[in-house]
This record gives C-alpha cells, structure tokens and sequence, in this order.
C-alpha cells in the first residue's frame, strides 16, 4: 500500500511483447487512476551495439544491427543500409529500390502488425478477458450487430471477441497464417528474414536470373494476403468503434493532449531516391526532395514531419535531424558531453547541429546529437527519482529552445500524411482512403466477403490512444498492400526492360570521411541510425530503435507548457497516466489489463529498444566476438 485508498500495481515483467519491460504504478483505488503521474516503465537490458560497432567496415552495420531484434530486424537493416547509401554515396537504381519496398512490406509491415494485433495484443480484448472482467462489455457484446458483416463474417462484436482467444479464435489463427505467407513473399527478395542478407548500401543483391518466377510467386502470395487484411481491419474496425461507443474507451490510454509526434521516411519513390546523388552531401541536401510527387509510381508515401503540442514545426527531415538531441539523465549510461570530443558540429550541408544552442552550465547540445554521442554503459542499483531503466531519452529542440518528449508509431505516421502532406497517394480529403483491389481466388480460411474490392477510408483523431494507436496499425497493413501492388507492377515493368542484366545496385565508395543518417517508418515506430565514418571505418554508430522514444524514461530536459512539473515524460509512461482500470472486480483481484493495453498498443520491441546481461563472477575476457563480413 502506498496510502489510504492507494495500492501499487507491479506488472514484471510485461508478457507479449519483444524483451522485458517492466510497469509500476500508483492507483488510487476510488478514482482508479494513477497518482501524482508515478507510473513509470522501464526497460531491463542492455544492448551495447553501438559499442562493438565502433573500428568495423560500414556495411557490416547492416547485418549486425539487424541482430538487435529477431522481430524488427529488417526494420534495422533498412534504417542502416539507407545510413550507409548517404555515408557512401551510393543509392539504388529504381528497380532495386522498388525491390526494397516489396519486401519490406511484406516482411515487417504484412507479417507484424497482425501478430500484435490479434496475438499479442488481441487477447487482451478477447472473449476469455471480456467475460472475466468486463462483463457488462461482454453483455453489450453479445447483443450488438458487426457493421462489417459482409466482409469479416462475424455476426457481432462478441464474435470478433470469441475470435481473438488465443489458439483457437479465427483471428488468432488467421495471423499465424498469414504471417507465414508474408515472410515467404519477402524472403524472396531477402535471402532470409528477419536479418536480410541481400540489403546492400546501393542497392539490393537479390538474384534475379529467375526474375519471373520471384514476381509471379510474390504475387500469388500477396493475392491472398490483400483478403486477409480486409478481414483484419474491418474486424477492428467494428470492435474499437464499439468500445468506443458502449465501454468508455475512447480516450484510454491518451499519450499527450495534443499531437506530439515525429514521423519520417518510408516506402520511398524509387525514381526520386535513385536520384538523390553520389556523396553524401548531395544525398543529405536532396533528400527532403523525396516529398515531392513524382512523375511517375510508385510514389513516396510517408514523409518527415516534427509536431509539437498540436503545432506543425516542420516537414522537413533535414530539421527532424538537427533538432534530435539524446540524453541519459534517467538511464543507466555515464554522461558523455564534457569528457569527449564531437566527430562534427554540423550536418553535411552546414547547419549547426541542435541550431547552435546550449544548455545553462556552457556545455554545448550539438555534444547530445547522436552524431556525437558515446554510449557509456554504467549499471546501477534502479532508483526512480534518478537513474531505472537501460533506454535512453530521445528529445527534440527547437530554434527557440524549447526541449520535449515525443511519439511515434503508425498512428503519428498516418496523422502526419492525412494533416499534412496532401499529396502522398493514400490521402484523400484529408482521411487517408486506400483501395484494396478485388481477389478473384482465396483459401477456405478466409471468408468469402474478403474477394470483393473495399476502399479503406480512416480519419486519424488528434490524439493517440489505445484504440487510435491500435486502428492506425491495422490501416497501415492497408498501406502496405497498397505498396506492395504499386512496387510490384513497377518493378516487374523495370525487369522486362532488360531481363538480362536488370540494374538494381550501384557500387559503394570507401571515403576518408563522411556521416549518414538513415530514418525509416516501421511498425512500431520510426527506426533512426546515425554513423560516422573515418577512413572507411566506423568511428562512431547511435541508433534509435522504433520502441526508444515511446519507452523513454522521464527527466528534467524540458521547458515548456508541455512539460509536467518541468519533466519530459515519454509516450508509455504518458499512456499508463492517462488510463483509467476499468475491471469490473475488486482492487484486490486488479489484474491492469487496461495498463498493458494501453504499452501493448505500441508493439513494444525492447529487446531492441536496449541487451545483454553478465552475472557473477567473470573469468573469460573475449578478445575476439565477429569478424566483418566484409573483409577477406
């Protein structure tokens, strides 16, 4: 007990999720609601990447980031090849990066959202939990009609619940079905997933001397997957509507009252990235280039943009790059800024990184760039007034100096497009409105109301909540699809114009100095690497996985009305604030559903967010771990 009518809740270690993440909590049991904002998640281990990266040829960082995960590691490699086509100034030729698209759609977007969706997160809103401990929900359930019948097959909403029972539920199975289909369509062009061993700076080295096979078995592939996420997200659809509407859901789980978030760069047009140049000077200055429409498809479909506090700042990723600050004032990392030197005080074309601006004690906050960085590991005994977690603390800072916390995820993404940036080709209106073409042939798993044609219209709300959070993951799979088809017709076009020798890639350089960024829209978030080459050697990588700044642990670094008693508070401590427990059971049998809920919606991946562990006694030193694959 922590005082009258309060009680802790500990959930430790979070189950379904990628790692181990861990959720305290103070209740008061009559409002229900956290006290005093002490809720706090934190992250239990250690990655250490960017420290064995440091003296390794650059495109080893590829294939060994991609290890940071076995769920999201695409999403690694893809970040880092596009770090390593600015550091080598070398991008693909069209077709490779239309090659790039297509799997990445398939092999991250098609194959994890529906995992988090009705396995990971599913079971929390099944039949089993709504019964259990929300029964005037599941009373309510029973007895209301799915608008969405036609297409998903089930009768109410209490079906799509019974669906989602892990195991057996259609749902359920349904994903486990069709992530395999996904990763199949995908590791075509890969090699293997989840670490692809065919990404490659400048390009991609899949084999296309059988080109015609790969496209026709691809599509057969994605055929059945464009019905399956008609049933997905018409299934959601319906059930978030009527949480909304009949169990009080729709602000649970409210990450910031107005929109703060960041959204980069994903699915690229393959004719504008091929163009952004050959140094990384060129590419950097050119790669806001990458908004514009192009003149022919595929076009780029998301697009950098910083909001704060409801306010646009800019859409510019030049600007997302020079205002990205990191701290470690709550993590288990010794402070770097006064005892080391900066690799660059600037970005390529001359902008002073975090606009030239300090902190109060002189110490200047281009050192917190990630350019600049050095992770320093320093465990210590948790303490949630100082230091309790191993992820680090992602800010922003703006030309006026103002420093905060944000978000990011398929929510932001899909805010950011539908606000902001008319013309990606899934907006329209202002909602983002995608239309899944009509499938002429389908297994019997899925329901015959899946082979007609369905235009996916969703109007991202100006905040992020469980339920937002959750919806713009299953649009996203739309998105996907809609890529995958749009790459397809591309990339076959391209290969027949020369199935001989089809260009995909263009050689790398081996400067004697040089940087790269690469950000890339993923799944669960947006998955930023930052290197820095000297004589063709890493001097130093920092990367930041989809999951570090939703898991950001609290600290002093902000000013602003944004600001709760002058902390920058991260997305899933915001999340946890803002909920309400809504078990229909006494405090005592609380198990926080509504909590994890609210962290599951964001499809935490710590495993990669920050690992691994010593214990006892050390006898061995290792004096040799990986040999780069780049060498001979």
């Amino acid at each position: 007990m922590s005082g009258p009518n309060q009680i802790k809740m500990v959930v430790d270690p979070i189950t379904r999720v990628a790692g181990h993440l861990g959720l305290t909590a103070t209740v008061d049991t009559t409002s229900r609601r956290v006290v005093n904002n002490e809720a706090y998640t934190y992250v239990t281990m250690f990655r250490g990447f960017e420290v064995f990266l440091r003296g390794r040829q650059p495109p080893d960082a590829v294939h060994i980031t991609s290890r940071s995960c076995g769920v999201c590691g695409a999403a690694h490699a893809n970040a880092s090849v596009r770090a390593n086509d600015m550091a080598l100034g070398a991008v693909p030729y069209p077709l490779g990066q239309a090659l790039r698209n297509m799997a990445y759609a398939m092999t991250d977007m098609t194959y994890d959202h529906p995992i988090i969706l009705n396995v990971l997160e599913g079971p929390d809103f099944s039949a089993q939990v709504i019964q259990n401990y929300y029964p005037s929900c599941w009373q309510a359930a029973q007895q209301t009609k799915a608008s969405y019948f036609d297409i998903h097959g089930f009768s109410t909403i209490a079906d799509i619940m019974a669906a989602l029972n892990p195991f057996q539920g259609s749902l359920w199975v349904g994903a486990v079905r069709a992530q395999i289909l996904a990763r199949e369509a995908g590791v075509l062009i890969y090699g293997r997933h989840s670490h692809p061993s065919m990404l490659i700076p400048g390009g991609i080295g899949t084999d296309l001397s059988v080109g015609e096979s790969l496209f026709t078995e691809y599509m057969y592939r994605l055929t059945t997957l464009t019905a399956w996420v008609k049933v997905l997200i018409s299934a959601w659809m319906d059930l978030a509507e009527f949480l909304i509407e009949n169990c009080n859901y729709q602000y649970q789980g409210l990450t910031y009252s107005k929109p703060t978030y960041i959204s980069g760069y994903g699915f690229e047009s393959p004719e504008l990235y091929s163009n952004l140049g050959d140094d990384y000077e060129t590419i950097y200055q050119n790669y806001d280039s990458l908004a514009q429409k192009a003149s022919e498809e595929p076009q780029t479909i998301f697009r950098a943009t910083i909001v704060r506090n409801g306010e646009l700042l800019s859409k510019s990723f030049i600007d997302l790059n020079v205002a990205q600050l990191e701290f470690a004032n709550s993590s288990f990392y010794q402070e770097w800024a006064k005892s080391t030197s900066p690799f660059t005080e600037t970005d390529p074309i001359g902008n002073k990184l975090a606009w030239g601006l300090a902190a109060s004690d002189g110490t200047p906050y281009y050192m917190y760039h990630p350019w600049n960085k050095t992770t320093i590991p320093n465990p210590t005994a948790p303490n949630f007034l100082e230091k309790y977690s191993w992820d680090a603390e992602p800010r922003l800072i703006w030309k006026d100096g103002t420093i905060w916390a944000y978000e990011t995820g398929p929510w932001a993404r899909l805010h950011a497009v539908a606000h902001y940036h008319p013309d990606s080709p899934i907006v329209s209106s202002g909602k983002i409105s995608i239309t899944l073409p009509t499938i002429n042939e389908i297994p019997s798993w899925l329901p015959s109301g899946s082979m007609g044609e369905w235009t996916v219209e969703w109007k991202p709300p100006d905040y992020s909540t469980t339920l937002s959070r959750i919806l713009g993951r299953a649009v996203d799979t739309a998105v996907a699809i809609y890529v995958a088809w749009e790459n397809l017709e591309f990339a076959l076009q391209e290969y027949m114009k020369n199935q001989t020798s089809p260009k995909t890639s263009r050689p790398w350089k081996q400067p004697s100095f040089s940087v790269g960024i690469g950000q890339y829209e993923v799944p669960r978030g947006t998955v930023r690497h930052w290197m820095v080459v000297k004589d063709y050697t890493i001097a130093n990588y920092q990367y930041h996985a989809p999951t570090t700044a939703n898991v950001s642990p609290r600290d002093n670094n902000c000013n602003g009305p944004w600001c709760i008693n002058g902390q920058g508070i991260g997305a899933f401590e915001m999340s946890v604030i803002n909920t309400e427990i809504m078990e229909e059971v006494p405090p005592d049998q609380w198990v926080g559903y509504d909590f994890t809920r609210a962290i599951r919606s964001f499809d935490p991946c710590l495993v990669c967010a920050a690992h691994f562990e010593i214990k006892g006694k050390v006898n061995k030193k290792l004096e040799h771990i990986i040999t780069p694959v780049c060498n001979t």
